[in-house]
Formats: C-alpha cells, structure tokens, sequence
C-alpha cells in the first residue's frame, strides 16, 4: 500500500529521534520514497548522514546553503503525507501558534498534504495545559495526532509520552491516510454452493451442498 508514495519526515529536537531510523529504514523497504527535513537541535540525537543513507535522498536541514536554497513550498506540494515523528512540545508550540524559524516549520507552514504527528515528551510535558491546549489547536487545523505509549521515558520515569513506534506509525498512516473505500456503496453477490477441486482438465473432486457451510 506504501509503494511508489511520498513520504516527507520531519524530526525535531528529542531523543525518540532515534526511533525515526527504523521508521525511514521500514517506509523505503515498504516501497516508499521517502525525504527528511531536521531541525538544527535534532541532530544532536540523530546523523543526518545516517538518515541520508537510509532515505537515499539528501537530508534538508537549513533554509539555505552556501548558493542553494531548500525550496519548502514545493517539499510541501511534492509528499503524498508529512510525518512529523517525534515532535517535540517546542515544535509543537510553534505549529499552533504558527512560528516560522527553521526549514520543518516553513514547510509544515505551505504543505498542501495531509500532516500526521507522533509527539514524543516526558509525561509532566504531556499533561501540561499548554501543550494540551496546542494538541487540540493543532488538531483544528486537520492533522491527525498519533496516541503517545505509556512506558519507561527518558527521565527514568514511567507513564505517558513516548512517542509511537515506528511500526505503529507506519499502521496510523496507511489505515487513516492511504486506505482506500473503493467498495464503498457496491453491491456484492456471494455465491455459496457446492465446491470443486480439480484432479485433472477433465476431472474433478466435489461435494453435495446447500450452501449453508458457506453462509
């Protein structure tokens, strides 16, 4: 279902970072291609270097480089979806409120695609009004927030706020943003009769029925 989409991942600053490896690794095997744009506190808990292999595209970080400008509206237009994966509460403070300071939020700002978040912070963070309040704002705006885990966190403490394992995300985005309702409003004949397992061209094993095995 991944094959031949566009997936353009977004990491902000914080250490469930490392888990985006194995996410860009799993989307480019599913058949995805796949983009990265970091924040510049992020690579402090993941290489760009090692997600630029694993994506197979160069990894986008700044807004400008030397000559070369990173055209954020058309990364924007290009992704069939934006992952944000993790999203810090900074980054996510700044997605409501509608701050524009780094590349990940120009682009967030002008994606004419559908955005999906998996907010990684340790549970007081979680809990805050602030960051609640940001949830429910960002959410008004249409992107799909993905359910934190509850477990061991950076802190040492346990309890709400680890970010979503890859293969969860991977799951949150195909059965919400890639399944399609094709059968929607069809009809459907089902025939239940008898079967028949084929020996031979000419002949056949079979059995007498009234269909009810069937229904």
């Amino acid at each position: 279902m991944l094959q031949g989409k566009k997936i353009l991942i977004g990491i902000s600053g914080s250490i469930a970072a490392y888990k985006t490896i194995l996410l860009v690794r799993l989307l480019v095997k599913a058949g995805a291609e796949v983009k990265v744009v970091m924040t510049t506190a992020s690579k402090e808990f993941v290489s760009p270097l090692v997600l630029a292999t694993l994506s197979k595209n160069k990894v986008l970080i700044d807004l400008a480089s030397e000559d070369e400008w990173a055209n954020h509206v058309q990364l924007g237009r290009w992704a069939d979806v934006f992952i944000i994966a993790p999203l810090s509460c900074n980054t996510l403070a700044k997605m409501a409120y509608g701050l524009c300071d780094n590349l990940l939020m120009a682009v967030y700002l002008s994606a004419t695609c559908k955005v999906v978040v998996a907010p990684a912070m340790d549970e007081d963070m979680w809990h805050h009004g602030a960051t609640q309040r940001n949830l429910d704002i960002i959410k008004s705006y249409g992107n799909l927030i993905i359910p934190v885990g509850n477990g061991e966190l950076a802190s040492g403490l346990v309890g709400e706020g680890r970010m979503a394992e890859p293969e969860e995300i991977i799951r949150f985005v195909t059965e919400n943003i890639f399944r399609t309702n094709t059968l929607t409003g069809k009809k459907v004949l089902i025939t239940a009769g008898p079967t028949y397992e084929p020996i031979d061209p000419v002949r056949f094993i079979g059995n007498h029925s009234s269909g009810k095995m069937g229904f």
